[in-house]
């Protein structure tokens, strides 16, 4: 008897479209997760600096206005960095060759890592700027990051992107399209109204729950009832550690890209050994987890 799985619910990626006669203008799930991260992200920040008590000295990093000029920055850090980090870490080959569709971000195309360092760069020129402290600065922006991520990862999900690797768990997922039917079994392939297709793991809402729920709620928590503001780069040490762990453990389960996987190299790993390697997503984590970690337990003893 072949296993059971789930259908892909009937969600239209578009959640409207417009014919404005000279161009078709759509709004997609995924460019509302991105307005949703940030609004919810700038408010809660806002909030929080309106709430002197819980950074350290009693004394808020920035204003509520520069708050709202800290934004713009962190949109373009978002936009430029995630879509040169896909560039360059995923597909450089192709856009080597096709240098003008590098700015054609409306046809998909972002990274995290990527985007985790081009906020990084904004969030450290704005604080250079305004004369802000740094530390907590991005304290205040990896407490909300984890908005975005949820809420992005959702998207990726009504997208049916990015999904997993290929299961026999009775959650698994029988997503739309050529490439996600492609799968060799015997993993994966189960009867659906008569036919056999392949289910593979939901890993975006792996990612959803780990990256974005509880990495998230951990944060708020700790920030706003346990004073971890108060200590500059704690909250921002957890989160790069935190999600570079949780990105570290979705990729066991997640698909690799198509760049990386050939006949010889079936799981996509790009650096391996023997039956076992890492995944590009892997790698570019492990870094993540050495760097929170140092900032989480040695920047806030320096600053006593």
């Amino acid at each position: 008897m072949l296993p059971a799985a789930l259908p892909f619910p009937p969600i239209d990626p578009v959640i409207f479209s417009l014919d404005l006669g000279f161009m078709m203008f759509e709004l997609r799930w995924y460019a509302l997760a991105y307005i949703a991260g940030l609004i919810l992200g700038w408010r809660v920040i806002v909030r929080a600096v309106k709430r002197p008590e819980l950074w350290p000295g009693d004394t808020a990093p920035m204003t509520p206005a520069q708050v709202e000029n800290l934004l713009t920055w962190v949109i373009l850090g978002v936009i430029l960095g995630g879509r040169l980090g896909y560039v360059i870490f995923y597909q450089s080959a192709y856009y080597w060759q096709n240098p003008a569709e590098i700015v054609q971000i409306w046809q998909g195309g972002m990274s995290f890592h990527g985007g985790f360092l081009g906020v990084m760069v904004a969030g450290l020129m704005f604080c250079r700027l305004n004369r802000l402290p740094v530390l907590q600065v991005h304290d205040a922006m990896a407490m909300v990051t984890p908005f975005g991520l949820f809420f992005g990862r959702v998207a990726n999900f009504i997208n049916a992107e990015l999904w997993g690797r290929p299961t026999d768990a009775p959650w698994g997922v029988v997503f739309p399209g050529l490439a996600a039917q492609d799968c060799e079994g015997p993993v994966g392939i189960v009867e659906m109204a008569g036919q056999l297709v392949c289910a593979r793991h939901p890993s975006q809402l792996y990612e959803a729950a780990l990256e974005g729920l509880i990495l998230g709620a951990l944060l708020l928590w700790l920030a706003w009832a346990r004073g971890a503001l108060k200590r500059p780069g704690l909250i921002l040490g957890l989160f790069i550690a935190g999600y570079g762990l949780a990105r570290f453990i979705v990729e066991f389960f997640r698909q690799a890209d198509d760049l990386f996987i050939s006949a010889e190299n079936p799981m996509g790993y790009v650096v391996q050994m023997g039956d076992m390697g890492l995944s590009m997503g892997q790698i570019l984590s492990l870094p993540m987890i050495v760097a929170g970690l140092f900032i989480m337990v040695l920047v806030p003893r320096r600053a006593r």
